[in-house]
């Protein structure tokens, strides 16, 4: 299992506008396109000083499927333009972690 983690950062104005985005497009786009492999995506949503950033995690069985949803050049981050226009700034890389563990209560 693949852990892909990416950063996003809003203004304190944009954040709610941002985290409708994704709930109702963005996110919902993603499991449209039923990527083989993807195993789901979590949001992190937290004020940091006058920022507020968002974090998403998502699970793919392994890095055929993550290149399914990034692309061969799949360390970079997907990013849609209308999430761009309400990011102050985000990672352009995403990180990938193996899964070593996994415990859900």
């Amino acid at each position: 299992m693949i852990a892909r983690l990416w950063h996003g950062w809003t203004t304190q104005q944009n954040a709610d506008a941002y985290e409708v985005l994704l709930k109702a497009e963005i996110l919902p786009g993603i499991a449209a396109r039923k990527i083989a492999g993807c195993r789901g995506i979590e949001l992190g949503r937290r004020e940091v000083g006058s920022e507020v950033e968002f974090v998403t995690i998502m699970l793919f069985e392994n890095l055929d499927a993550v290149r399914q949803f990034a692309g061969a050049d799949f360390e970079t981050a997907v990013v849609p333009g209308k999430a761009q226009a309400l990011l102050s700034r985000f990672d352009r890389k995403s990180a990938h972690y193996d899964v070593t563990a996994q415990l859900r209560f």
